[in-house]
């Protein structure tokens, strides 16, 4: 997940992802004084978005801050009425069972019996009610910590100091902009039209990381993006031991890249799938995609960082490890779908799937071109990113099978990716007017 931070006067927004121990409540008392918040007056901390990483990012402030309910108050959005199957129901019913911690906890609080009925199909329970007790839908296997929910938006949001928007860019155009935004600006700059809140207010946090291995402790770092004023406080205080954070000035390109990594996470997981997990054939792919999204962001961004150190390691767990990279691999063995749609049950929405249409209409306006290095006359971007090609073929066009992926990189007449790389750090490819900037 990505995330991103907000503020109106004191206000801040984060959109997308924390603490334990030693110094907490000093570095909780050192952001309520930079937000100017007095004595006995509460810093509310809201989370507008409960799928996994939404809803870790949530669990991880309340574990590290909840202790101090006269200073914080920490809550999480979701839409209300989402039921659980039956399925889902009978498993969550093994989770529980197979922790004491969380089992203990449940008939402490009284909330066991639900889940007995729930199993036994004589009784419905609803996302929004089961988050209340620390599950969450898109991650039934990590219980997370009992969480204060709320399904009213205006009300969650209202008097909130920071909120953290852990919802998908398409679901955050839908929401804010009424469907009038351009598909092809930033989530941060999506945030900014439809609330007005300033750039400068408004943050973005990515990974590597996989939500539930954060939630589970893995040792993790994070990058948080924007105005300097507020990214180096909220880094620290979201530092924890187990989870290191990082301040940078580069949003465009890290937000871009939070857009490719799950575009080519999803041709990741094809190729994993249909070589048998060759370790030969992934490496060739992710030459090859790693390239294109370099190329991607030197039109995107004016001095675009490098892929490298923690933008490579983000890419590298998306297509290792992530619900793109996994949704490839089932569309490749033949376990899912395209006629399911993108938001599949237990894993939540397929950013990638959107994300495929969005770049691959970006790079295919007529008013773009750049000189085809073989060819010696100009063409379209998207015609030097073969591998985003075949995948909208597969994908959106759905014309192609996800064999296609192979015969991608397989085909004779592809440049060495290097070749990519310097064309685009070699010419003055920067376009601003590709991201809504004049």
């Amino acid at each position: 997940m990505v995330g991103n931070i907000e503020a109106t006067g004191h206000k801040l927004y984060m959109n997308g992802s924390i603490q334990n121990h030693n110094g907490l409540e000093e570095k909780l008392d050192e952001l309520r004084r930079l937000l100017g918040k007095a004595d006995g007056d509460l810093l509310r901390i809201v989370g507008v978005g409960a799928g996994a990483w939404g809803s870790v990012f949530a669990s991880l402030l309340q574990d590290s801050y909840g202790q101090f309910r006269e200073k914080v108050q920490i809550r999480i959005w979701r839409r209300p009425g989402r039921t659980v199957d039956r399925a889902t129901a009978e498993h969550l019913f093994e989770v529980i069972n197979s922790r004491e911690d969380v089992l203990r906890r449940l008939i402490r609080r009284c909330a066991y019996l639900k889940y007995v009925e729930a199993r036994l199909g004589d009784r419905t329970l609803f996302a929004d009610e089961i988050l209340k007790d620390g599950f969450c839908l898109n991650m039934i296997d990590t219980p997370l910590c009992p969480l204060k929910v709320v399904t009213n938006l205006q009300e969650a949001v209202w008097d909130a100091d920071i909120v953290v928007n852990g919802l998908p860019s398409t679901e955050t155009r839908y929401r804010g902009c009424s469907g009038t935004c351009s598909p092809y600006i930033t989530p941060t700059k999506m945030i900014n039209r439809a609330t007005g809140v300033p750039m400068e207010n408004i943050l973005y946090l990515g990974g590597p990381n996989i939500a539930s291995e954060i939630y589970n402790k893995e040792y993790a770092n994070a990058r948080i993006c924007g105005a300097e004023k507020w990214r180096e406080p909220l880094a620290k205080f979201l530092r924890q031991p187990h989870f290191i954070v990082w301040d940078n000035s580069d949003l465009v390109t890290h937000e871009v890249m939070g857009g490719l990594k799950n575009v080519y996470a999803i041709g990741a997981g094809m190729v994993a799938a249909l070589t048998n997990e060759s370790a030969t054939s992934k490496s060739v792919y992710f030459a090859h995609c790693t390239s294109e999204m370099i190329f991607i962001t030197h039109l995107l961004a004016e001095e675009p960082e490098k892929l490298a150190g923690p933008l490579l390691a983000d890419t590298y767990v998306t297509l290792l490890k992530g619900r793109n990279a996994w949704y490839g691999q089932m569309l490749a063995k033949g376990e899912l779908s395209l006629d399911m749609g993108d938001s599949i049950s237990g894993k939540g929405m397929i950013q990638g799937v959107s994300a495929v249409g969005a770049f691959y209409e970006l790079l295919s306006q007529p008013s773009l071109s750049v000189l085809h290095p073989d060819e010696n006359k100009p063409v379209a971007p998207v015609e030097l990113c073969p591998i985003l090609k075949t995948l909208y073929k597969i994908l959106i066009r759905r014309e192609q099978p996800s064999q296609a992926i192979l015969q991608a990189l397989r085909d004779e007449t592809l440049n060495d990716p290097r070749e990519r790389i310097e064309i685009a750090q070699s010419h003055a490819f920067y376009r601003p007017s590709l991201l809504g900037k004049p």
